[in-house]
């Protein structure tokens, strides 16, 4: 037995190859084996997971041919590779966009703030948030269904501009008012910037998240789509139960309390500051359900 193991080595493992491995190299295989999940998660959760099929699909005609010698067909597949290339950039064209904005969001300084919450660094008011909570309850208390966009960083002129311009400060009279049953603005969503009212009536893009429960409706899955392609904070109130629920970076809270909406809201209610004294901010509050 010892002869066996002693000639295994000498034959086989004396002949191997034992690569350097250095410490930059663990870093670089964790960023791809991070960027490689990243992707696949990416397209399971989009219909490029579809598209992704059909490609597969065609590269495996493709190995066919080859295999079979399929001259003409290799000869077509050669000469159409670019233009395949440009097609599906193009077929790709809005997963793409919302991959680099979610990449853009990022940002190094997104978990420190300033020791001083000066009115200057104020994105909106507590008497804001106060009439955010006190509407959103309310409205749900009677199952009147509601979508409201608070805005952050990002602007959303776009989605502002396929709405009605208001312009008014916010109130919970001025809420309930505007998602009112059978009134002219109820349909649809509105954009809060700051302490006013911008738009109403705005149009919201869905999301393509596949793993979206069926129970949600399309409220909830257009505050899913707008949370996924801005840093937008998105309550929604649902018509049938009158749950409130919270949409942020493509997660929905669902069925939240007043205290954790106004958590959240807290959270974002100071814009970031670029100064020089920072502290590091307590850990966010998550209530994750999809």
């Amino acid at each position: 037995m010892e002869q066996w193991i002693r000639n295994f080595f000498e034959n086989y493992v004396s002949d191997m190859y034992f690569p350097n491995v250095h410490l930059t190299d663990i870093i670089e295989i964790i960023i791809v084996a991070v960027i490689v999940y990243e992707i696949m998660r990416w397209i399971k959760n989009t219909k490029a997971w579809m598209l992704l099929r059909g490609m597969l699909v065609l590269a495996l005609f493709i190995l066919v041919a080859a295999i079979l010698k399929m001259h003409t067909i290799l000869f077509l597949a050669k000469e159409s590779i670019n233009v395949l290339a440009i097609a599906a950039v193009v077929v790709f064209q809005p997963e793409l966009r919302r991959a680099l904005e979610k990449l853009g969001e990022k940002n190094l300084l997104n978990n420190i703030n300033l020791f001083d919450r000066s009115r200057e660094n104020q994105r909106f008011t507590d008497e804001t948030v106060q009439s955010l909570v006190k509407a959103c309850f309310d409205m749900g208390s009677v199952c009147t269904g509601a979508l409201i966009v608070i805005e952050q960083a990002i602007r959303l002129t776009e989605y502002e501009m396929t709405g009605i311009e208001l312009d008014c400060k916010v109130s919970s009279q001025v809420l309930l008012n505007i998602f009112e049953h059978n009134t002219p603005l109820h349909d649809g969503a509105i954009i809060v910037r700051g302490n006013r009212i911008a738009s109403a009536t705005c149009y919201l893009p869905l999301s393509d998240n596949m793993q979206i429960s069926k129970e949600l409706g399309t409220r909830h899955r257009a505050a899913l789509g707008m949370s996924e392609v801005s840093d937008a904070l998105v309550i929604v109130v649902s018509e049938e139960t009158g749950q409130v629920s919270v949409a942020m970076g493509g997660q929905l809270a669902r069925g939240v309390t007043q205290e954790y909406l106004t958590a959240r809201l807290s959270q974002i209610q100071y814009r970031m500051s670029e100064g020089k004294r920072f502290t590091i901010r307590k850990g966010r509050q998550r209530n994750d359900e999809i």
